[in-house]
């Protein structure tokens, strides 16, 4: 049986979350559903891509991931269901899937046109469930939606390059639950810019000369535990997802704090990347 995935701002307070497992139980009993997260902030489109875009891949192929973050329909925000790296995502056509689809191209994309067989003001609950559980059963796209090419893209979602590329101007797309602060700058994009070329870091008035292959890297092991006073040290490191990720060492939003309160960084502040104009020695490359 196939795995139904839900990504969601729905919260835990209400009752939309169990109302839409409850609806997937009636029509599939033995269904596998799985949380990704109902935590997203209301309508952010931009965070939910960047959760499901970090989620898919760490599930079997043929999994279906239902997404409900600015679902309601009209006639700017169309319903589509995707096939997309053996993997079906069903969504609104807000953006919300720019993301994966920059990177890999789907292999089919419908726009959902069932709406008039079903009444609702609760389409995750109504329409994507009903779609989920058709492919599910091993239904096909072509049955629920018209072929489309195109998905709405989100704007300014690419970082900026100069014209002579000695500079990125990327934003802050997404703050985690440590308060670590996430950019849309990807290190194989980073990599193709810099071409060995030393670089500073700038977020606000904080700069950073060196990316980390991982947050422990900033601890000097070497100097006993109780004289380091390592928590609370910024850091820059490449996430398990690649993107560029500006951080406090062990951050605590509710003691250490985190980068974006630390730092006083928010989503979508600016942060840039300049290079100089010559390379860096061969020995410094090790710093990322």
């Amino acid at each position: 049986m196939a795995i139904i995935t839900l990504t969601t701002d729905f919260g835990e307070k209400d009752h939309f979350v169990g109302a839409t497992k409850g609806a997937i139980y009636c029509e599939l009993p033995d269904i596998r559903i799985v949380d990704i997260s109902h935590s997203v902030s209301p309508f952010n489109i931009l965070e939910a891509g960047y959760i499901i875009q970090n989620a898919y891949r760490s599930f079997p192929k043929g999994t279906i991931h239902l997404i409900g973050i600015d679902s309601e329909i009209n006639k700017e925000n169309k319903h589509i269901a995707i096939k997309l790296d053996d993997h079906y995502f069903i969504c609104a056509n807000n953006g919300i899937l720019s993301m994966i689809c920059a990177e890999i191209v789907p292999e089919k994309i419908v726009e959902i046109n069932i709406h008039d067989k079903i009444h609702t003001s609760f389409p995750v609950l109504d329409i994507f469930v009903k779609v989920a559980c058709h492919i599910a059963r091993g239904g096909t796209l072509d049955v629920v939606g018209k072929t489309i090419t195109e998905i709405k893209p989100i704007k300014n979602i690419k970082p900026f390059v100069n014209d002579d590329k000695t500079q990125i101007v990327g934003s802050a797309i997404y703050i985690d639950n440590y308060g670590n602060v996430i950019t849309n700058i990807k290190k194989s994009f980073f990599e193709t810019i810099q071409k060995g070329r030393a670089f500073e870091i700038s977020a606000r008035s904080h700069k950073f000369k060196k990316i980390y292959h991982k947050y422990s890297d900033i601890v000097n092991f070497d100097i006993p535990e109780e004289k380091r006073h390592d928590e609370g040290k910024g850091l820059v490191v490449f996430n398990s997802g690649g993107f560029l990720e500006i951080a406090i060492y062990k951050s605590n939003t509710t003691t250490t704090g985190g980068a974006s309160t630390l730092m006083g960084l928010d989503l979508m502040d600016s942060v840039s990347v300049n290079f100089s104009t010559e390379s860096i020695l061969p020995k410094e490359l090790d710093d990322f």
